[in-house]
């Protein structure tokens, strides 16, 4: 893991295409903008997380024979 230090309106780029731009620094609170191709997929790591749960959960296997009669009310 890389750890830099910017102030606001200094620059930090990713390959050729990224850059990211620290817009202002509020306390705790980091603003950034971020310029990337729109081919690029950019996310917050806890929206990513759940996409990538969501997709785990969707390739599961499904069970062969799935038995709901306990479910089911009694007539």
């Amino acid at each position: 893991m890389l750890v830099l230090t910017r102030k606001p309106r200094q620059q930090i780029m990713i390959g050729d295409d990224v850059v990211i731009n620290i817009v202002e620094v509020q306390g705790d609170n980091v603003r950034i903008a971020i310029d990337a191709p729109r081919d690029v997929k950019i996310y917050r790591g806890e929206i990513y997380r759940a996409i990538q749960d969501e997709n785990k959960q969707a390739a599961a296997p499904v069970p062969a024979k799935l038995d709901l009669s306990a479910a089911l009310p009694k007539p």
